[in-house]
């Protein structure tokens, strides 16, 4: 009999998968799997328990929000063996979940989950972190986990919306050097994106179009600090229209990006917090990790 182990945040997601977990256990039951539960205890349970129990499980299926995939996907780039991950989305935006277009029904996620087809994933690492789909400094990217999560589980999208409004009146900016294949940027930034997602914070296509999550490189996003109110409505105007058409914001893809900055730099890994660094490397590790996703139809 296969085995399967199954890491999940319950409190993730208004807590909504204990009316959905019994099923989801039957399910893969049914699916033929000798299945093991492990509900995360503690931040980064998820990851020590996918890097110390991995190796004797067929697949692995974890739920809950983004950083439970993001911690599933470090436990597993620790191991030189590595097995399928299965995702049930459970928080309450679900940025990569969206970009791999899983199913937003719980059984049906499941079910893709078990029965899908893999999908060989671009991982990104971060010095000596890992993370899925995100990596972000500045504005807006406190947000995320400063949020509590009872408030995030009753607002949903606008608990960072409400938050971000917040940080508006304080704009904080970093003095650094970017170095990416032969270009050297300098200036100060309010904001840095490292992305490999269709979605961020719940809006699509802020990481621009034609984003292969498969390609073996980052989408970045980097914006310049204003010196003026009209070059801050500059920055809104184009980051609504999805267009870059102004000299404040940097947009390009690479595969290996670093970060030297004049004082400590706090960073989010996947909506968590990541530390704060003064350098940063950043490198695409391509089809690093196998995701479960729906099967293709003929």
């Amino acid at each position: 009999m296969k085995k399967l182990l199954f890491v999940y945040n319950s409190h993730a997601g208004k807590a909504s998968i204990k009316a959905k977990l019994a099923d989801i256990i039957d399910l893969m039951v049914k699916s033929d799997y000798q299945v093991t539960v492990r509900p995360t205890q503690y931040p980064g349970d998820a990851a020590d328990t996918v890097e110390r129990e991995s190796r004797d499980y067929d697949l692995i299926v974890c739920s809950g929000g983004d950083g439970t995939l993001d911690e599933a996907v470090t436990g597993m780039m620790r191991l030189s063996e590595k097995r399928p991950i299965g995702y049930i989305p459970m928080g309450s935006t679900n940025d990569f979940a969206n970009s791999l277009k899983l199913p937003k029904n719980v059984l049906k996620a499941a079910e893709t989950a078990l029965w899908g087809e893999r999908f060989a994933c671009d991982v990104g690492q971060f010095n000596d972190n890992s993370f899925i789909y995100v990596a972000a400094f500045g504005i807006f990217t406190e947000v995320s986990y400063q949020t509590n999560q009872e408030l995030k589980n009753l607002l949903g999208h606008a608990a960072y919306i409400l938050q971000g409004a917040k940080s508006l009146l304080e704009i904080e900016s970093y003095n650094m050097q970017v170095e990416y294949e032969d270009v050297l940027l300098e200036g100060e930034f309010i904001y840095g994106m490292v992305s490999n997602s269709i979605s961020v914070g719940g809006f699509k296509q802020i990481a621009g179009k034609n984003v292969l999550l498969d390609d073996g490189v980052f989408e970045v996003t980097l914006i310049k600090r204003p010196k003026n109110p009209l070059e801050l409505n500059e920055i809104i105007t184009s980051l609504l229209a999805r267009v870059d058409n102004t000299e404040l914001i940097y947009s390009f893809k690479t595969g290996r990006i670093r970060f030297l900055a004049e004082k400590a730099v706090p960073w989010t890994l996947d909506g968590e917090y990541g530390g704060t660094h003064m350098e940063t490397e950043i490198k695409n590790c391509h089809q690093a990790v196998e995701i479960m996703v729906k099967a293709r139809e003929d």
